[in-house]
């Protein structure tokens, strides 16, 4: 009891978990799709190719049909995956805070450009600002599942552009160490953010040496064309040496078939595209490979984040990019729930178990987004950090050992005292195979009434009313913070 109190002797489920034991594609299936998707970028190509990168995919391989369209030889698609780095590190700026991507383990973190956010006091939703963003950076600075930290919404009260990329870094940099990331609005926007991120890592050139920034970018417009400004922000983003997750985020029967077959051999072939693109720029440039299926109420044109479709595709894709031995990125566990509710736990559990049992690398969109990814929460936030670490614990799996299979341990119990609850197996296996979570309630129900019979909402927001009390970080030093203030509008 004592050392319950004293709080865990060791995390039983930390991220990077193996996953890939869940596979809802044969291998005949994948074959088909992968030979749809080569078919496709074969035969139909891409459009909208902007000029730059028009030169430099002919150099690399790729074919002018004299229609408007690029066409990528099944063997210039296979030279971009097999030069296409495999694994990198996503480096946080305190280098315990740094992951591997890539291989067969798995990380949640965020994404998601929610514009706004379930507000503590009202339980309504109201716009997103700058000062959530800072709080939404600070919260899951203390949440250990959640491994690094991209903008989970977008500061509606900064109206210009070119500010608002500046603001949102400037967040991420003053509020946590993990690896972080961004997007940028156009690609003039990169050279000037990678000063300040050169402020904070020590000095001019700095950050380029190490990036513990990476680029979120949609080079891919559904269906099967390029689009020219993020196209730009790649190139900037090749220069500066900032790893990229290259996102495809077609959505079924909208711009992409709705045949979950064919929705996965489009999305393929799009996120291919994007391979081949970075290929002809710089092979072998880190970028994770980013296939994330989207679903739409066909009854309605509503997206739907939470739904069976979006659990099983994003599952298949995961499987589809591991195949290819290429570091993978999908995105689940975001709710079309607006409230903290019943509809809330079990769309975000489906779709994050599932694609982490698939294997997904990076799981996007993990933590804290709500209503269809319009919303962010922040009770959400402490909530999904536990639902993860049940999820590593079921990643983990069972450890099947001559001493774990506990043949003496039984024939003691038997024996002696007819009970397992003094034995020195029961006493190891405690910590270090047992989760326990420090949300979900356990009491019995008289006890749960005695205790406010509070829900999990109701915790939650107790939770995260006292990390945003207590947890004021200031990763930049005063002479860091004076710098950049002095070249950027900082608000």
């Amino acid at each position: 009891m004592a050392l319950r109190a004293a709080g865990p002797m060791l995390d039983p489920c930390p991220p990077g978990q193996i996953g890939g034991s869940y596979k809802p594609l044969t291998e005949a299936e994948i074959q088909r799709i992968h030979g749809t998707a080569l078919d496709l970028l074969e035969r139909l190509g891409m459009a909208e190719v902007p000029p730059r990168l028009h030169a430099d995919l002919l150099a690399a391989g790729a074919l002018d049909n004299g229609a408007g369209r690029m066409l990528f030889p099944p063997a210039l698609v296979q030279a971009a995956v097999d030069q296409a780095a495999k694994t990198f590190v996503l480096h946080g700026r305190d280098p315990d805070r740094s992951i591997e991507v890539g291989g067969n383990r798995v990380y949640f973190g965020t994404g998601g450009a929610a514009v706004q956010t379930l507000d503590m006091e009202s339980g309504l939703y109201r716009p997103s600002t700058l000062a959530d963003l800072h709080d939404f950076t600070r919260l899951q600075d203390t949440l250990a599942n959640v491994s690094w930290f991209t903008r989970c919404c977008v500061a509606t009260d900064v109206p210009d552009n070119f500010d608002l990329d500046v603001n949102t870094v400037y967040a991420l940099l003053k509020n946590t160490t993990k690896p972080i990331a961004t997007s940028f609005t156009l690609a003039g926007h990169v050279a000037p953010i990678v000063r300040m991120l050169d402020i904070a890592a020590g000095g001019p050139g700095e950050f380029s040496r190490r990036p513990f920034l990476k680029a979120h970018i949609s080079p891919v417009i559904s269906p099967m064309r390029y689009g020219e400004d993020a196209v730009d922000v790649v190139y900037a983003c090749i220069d500066h040496n900032i790893p990229m997750s290259c996102i495809t985020a077609a959505q079924a029967g909208a711009t992409a078939p709705a045949t979950l077959a064919g929705f996965l051999a489009q999305s393929l072939a799009e996120t291919l595209a994007s391979l081949v693109m970075v290929h002809a720029i710089q092979p072998g440039f880190p970028m994770v490979f980013s296939n994330w299926p989207l679903v739409v109420d066909l009854r309605t044109g509503s997206f739907s984040g939470g739904s069976g479709e979006t659990a099983l595709l994003n599952a298949a894709s995961a499987q589809l990019s591991n195949w290819l031995g290429l570091p993978s990125g999908v995105a689940c566990s975001m709710s079309d729930a607006k409230a903290v509710d019943a509809q809330y736990g079990m769309e975000k559990g489906i779709t994050s178990l599932a694609a982490a049992l698939a294997g997904g690398n990076l799981i996007y969109e993990s933590s804290g987004m709500t209503a269809s990814l319009l919303g962010a929460s922040f009770e959400g936030f402490v909530l999904d950090d536990e639902m993860h670490s049940n999820t590593y614990r079921a990643l983990r799996g069972i450890e099947v050992t001559e001493e774990n299979l506990g043949f003496d341990a039984v024939c003691e119990a038997v024996l002696g005292a007819g009970h397992f609850l003094g034995n020195q197996q029961t006493h190891a296996a405690m910590e270090r195979d047992y989760f326990y979570p420090s949300l979900a309630d356990r009491d019995a129900p008289r006890t749960w009434a005695e205790n406010g019979a509070q829900d999990a909402w109701s915790r939650a927001r107790d939770r995260a009313r006292t990390i945003l009390r207590d947890h004021r970080p200031a990763y930049l030093t005063p002479e860091q913070d004076r710098q950049i203030r002095a070249q950027f509008n900082i608000l």
